[in-house]
């Protein structure tokens, strides 16, 4: 194998190198966005879960208040609570 050819071979492994280690920093960086991405939506679904908890405990206590008022003035509801 002549210098030259040796050059250009070395040239080209060098080049090939520098990309697939390119590459394999991008996919870092998107495996990255994507696992922030996930640990975002997480904390929205605990926020959106206790939030669920929250407005069925203020229902459940809104029914209670109604069936009560409507037991003390005899008052029968059309619908079932």
């Amino acid at each position: 194998m002549s210098d030259d050819q040796f050059t250009k071979l070395f040239t080209y492994i060098e080049n090939f190198r520098s990309d697939v280690n390119k590459r394999f920093d991008e996919a870092k960086e998107d495996r990255a966005d994507i696992r922030g991405a996930i640990a975002e939506l997480g904390a929205q679904m605990r926020d959106y879960h206790h939030e669920m908890v929250f407005l069925s405990r203020q229902v459940d206590k809104l029914k209670e208040a109604i069936l009560q008022i409507a037991q003390e003035t005899g008052v029968k509801l059309a619908v079932d609570l």
